[in-house]
């Protein structure tokens, strides 16, 4: 069979059901030390001193470590950016002189079991000379750790010419990912290798690796990250932490086996934050409704620190701003303000939920000022198919974006014909009139994948016929594993059962730049069919020896190699042709021993896969309660190698998007205190709030920067999810432009519908 496009089963999923998986918590080695962080209480304030006296007197406590004990450890350096000056805002692995978020780390405690190492924390004693802290980024008070400025055209020619102006204020709340499995990291120096050895990286392993070797003193050979299975990616895992490194340093320096494992709490005050954006957006706008320029302002709300990702998440908000639209002109300003808040990274799709919300709920202004339905004012501002591929005239990340394919408007079309639209939006019109509150909103969105600049695989084929393919990628749950052995097992020609891949260990492959950016079926996928490729044409050369015939007429099917259209005459098994293949047998030619080679892709722009999402939402007036009745997704992605795992990707995505839009919000009080430390204030969507997620999976626009046309499929689930909701609500309500911020909490939506009231009574 064709492996590729077809939706296998996942061949990675039998530990996770039988219960053999291992998790960072479920590791444990001889000898082990708990970890075990003291936080800051405060959110601002001088760190005068810390009295670790009663903690250190307990029995089976080794050491209590404050900055002091890790002076010699620089602060925690960047992943991603190009942007200057960024440097005195980076995190110290312990709070130095001064603590700037609740929930800052400013102590740990190592100790014989976890619980007297909870014990022992309780009992360390932070001396904080508090102050008012920050906890408004547009507060003159709030350091402007960077300005991010993209632009294009002539904005002031566009509002010179425009019939009308719109303009708007949106925010988007300050959320974040909450995988089941939170951080945790178990640490071993062996000294008989003199290597340390970390267990539960996640994302990222060859950089982390590289990163804490630096931070640590040591070579990078000497450091090795090994991937377990995980709980959950989202952006939120596998980025360095202070708690990483501090694993680190313990095992190396105590010469023990350290292990911490975060509780919710924890999670939920120290680990990356994201989204908390406000945008001032003005449109200047054409009499038949076409975007002539628009001009954004939008402040970001980092938190106390500038962590791993650097300002990633503003440059792409203000790079993907316009979307699938065309915008002659357009000029954005991003400030990036510190504030006394948990620090804030990337989460699915960063910047791009942002920017979806403010531009899709901006589109719908639009069509409300100037009388036009929201579907006919977004046909009437896409890019047209013929003028793929499409400069943007801004950079994303440093490099510029071009859109590599797309024919948008088909994607309207049929997003529309499944809908029914007419039928359905005059259904909802009756709705509305008989009294529900009933809306339909609609976000379209272009996402970013395949980030580069690089990656490699290697695939082996053993005496024994199977194929192992060794890659630095790492799975956080979406089917890595699976995709991976499709593409190999099409190219080699081999049963889909034989591959096994082995991903996340540092010392199997010299480079891996990790899982995040929807890069692993784009990247990852298309070197492993160079690989396979050149596998399989080593075979060939192998067993034509053999079968006295030439490579060019031979063949490979089912893991044998025969002349072609003669699949029951004599043949060799690729397991045959790998020990042909034996150091001294000949059969190499010179080349190197065993059935084994390489493959690496390297791009310098990134693939630009593209959606709709549609939204049916009831509003109880009384309660405020929003329910989505419907949900519906259409995406292209170029090529689906398994679309059973697209759609998985999609309906995970659009779970966290409707959770974002309508229940999950980190709140301050004006103390910097945070009010949702947990799962009875944090909300997220249950089954009971999701309806079924309805997908329209499209393959009309394959990618021309990669040999198997993919995009990738991890982000589109959720990047207009929070506007299509948006949109839908105002709808509802019938206050098109009423609808600001997200998440849509009941209290908003109870001030709307008492505004409309209020108006209507007004007007009678």
């Amino acid at each position: 069979m064709t492996y590729v496009g077809s939706s296998v089963k996942r061949i990675e999923d039998l530990p996770l059901l039988t219960g053999a998986a291992r998790f960072a918590a479920d590791l444990h080695l001889p000898g082990l030390l708990h970890l075990r962080m003291v936080r800051s209480p405060a959110a601002c304030g001088r760190l005068l001193g810390v009295d670790a006296s009663a903690a250190e007197a307990l029995p089976g406590v080794e050491a209590v470590w404050t900055a002091a004990d890790a002076a010699d450890v620089p602060p925690i350096d960047f992943r991603m950016t190009k942007v200057p000056g960024l440097a005195p805002y980076r995190q110290p692995v312990l709070a130095e002189g001064r603590v700037r978020y609740a929930g800052e780390p400013a102590a740990a405690v190592l100790a014989e079991d976890p619980y007297l190492a909870e014990d022992a924390a309780g009992l360390v004693f932070l001396d904080i000379e508090e102050e008012a802290p920050v906890v408004d980024p547009r507060d003159g008070a709030a350091t402007e750790a960077a300005v991010i400025e993209k632009g294009c055209g002539d904005v002031e020619r566009a509002f010179e010419e425009a019939a009308a102006e719109v303009e708007m204020e949106l925010a988007v709340g300050r959320h974040s990912g909450a995988p089941m499995e939170t951080r945790g990291a178990l640490a071993r120096w062996d000294p008989m290798t003199s290597t340390l050895e970390m267990f539960g990286a996640a994302k990222v392993p060859h950089y982390n690796r590289s990163a804490i070797a630096s931070m640590l003193g040591l070579p990078a050979a000497q450091v090795v990250l090994r991937e377990g299975h995980v709980g959950g990616g989202f952006g939120i895992r596998g980025e360095l932490y202070p708690e990483d490194v501090l694993v680190c340093l313990a095992a190396r320096r105590l010469g023990r086996p350290v292990r911490w494992v975060e509780d919710r709490r924890e999670h939920m005050t120290a680990a990356n934050h994201s989204r908390d954006q406000v945008h001032r957006i003005r449109a200047a706008v054409g009499p038949d409704g076409r975007v002539l320029g628009v001009v954004d302002e939008f402040w970001l709300d980092q938190g106390a620190y500038v962590r791993t990702h650097a300002v990633t998440v503003a440059d792409l908000t203000a790079a993907l701003l316009p979307g699938p639209y065309v915008w002659p002109a357009y000029r954005v300003t991003g400030r990036v303000r510190l504030t006394n808040k948990t620090p804030c990274g990337t989460y699915r799709a960063p910047g791009r939920y942002e920017g979806s919300f403010v531009r899709e709920r901006l589109m719908d202004a639009i069509a409300h000022r100037l009388g036009i339905d929201p579907a006919e004012v977004r046909r009437r501002n896409l890019i047209a198919a013929d003028a793929m591929p499409y400069a943007l005239g801004v950079d994303a990340l440093g490099t510029g974006v071009v859109y590599d394919s797309g024919d948008y408007e088909a994607l309207l079309d049929r997003a529309l014909d499944y809908l029914d639209y007419e039928r359905l939006s005059a259904g909802l019109a009756r709705r509305r009139e008989a009294g529900e509150a009933v809306g339909l909103g609609l976000g379209f969105f272009v996402e970013k994948s395949g980030l580069g600049p690089f990656d490699g695989v290697r695939i082996t084929v053993d005496e024994a016929g199977q194929t192992v393919i060794v890659t630095g990628v790492s799975s956080i749950g979406q089917g890595v594993e699976t995709s991976l052995a499709q593409i190999c097992a099409d190219a080699l020609g081999v049963p889909l059962g034989s591959v096994r891949v082995r991903r996340g260990q540092t010392d199997d492959l010299a480079y891996g730049m990790g899982s995040f950016a929807s890069r692993v079926t784009v990247m990852t996928g298309s070197a492993v069919l160079i690989a396979a490729r050149r596998v399989r044409a080593k075979a060939l050369e192998a067993a034509a020896q053999v079968l006295e015939a030439d490579p060019e007429d031979l063949t490979v099917e089912g893991g044998r190699v025969f002349v072609k259209g003669s699949p029951d005459g004599p043949g060799v098994t690729l397991g045959e042709a790998a020990r042909l293949l034996r150091p001294g047998g000949g059969a190499s030619g010179g080349g190197e021993p065993g059935l084994t080679a390489e493959g690496w892709f390297e791009v310098d722009h990134m693939t630009y896969p593209y959606g709709l999402h549609a939204a049916v939402v009831s509003v109880d007036r009384g309660t405020g309660g929003a329910a989505v009745e419907r949900f519906v997704v259409a995406y292209d992605v170029g090529k689906a190698v398994n679309p059973g795992l697209v759609d998985g990707q999609i309906a995970g995505g659009a779970a966290q998007g409707i959770g974002g839009a309508l229940l999950e919000e980190f709140v301050y009080d004006e103390a910097g205190q945070p009010l949702a430390v947990g799962f009875m204030d944090y909300l997220m969507p249950t089954l009971h709030e999701m309806p079924p997620v309805e997908v329209l999976l499209s393959e009309d626009a394959p990618s021309p920067l990669n040999p198997l046309g993919v995009k990738g499929a991890g982000e589109g689930g959720i990047t207009a999810a929070g506007a299509a909701v948006a949109n839908a609500v105002a709808a509802a309500l019938g206050c098109p432009t009423g609808v600001t911020s997200l998440p849509i909490r009941p209290d908003r939506v109870r001030a709307l519908a008492a505004a409309r009231r209020s108006a209507a009574a007004g007007a009678g």
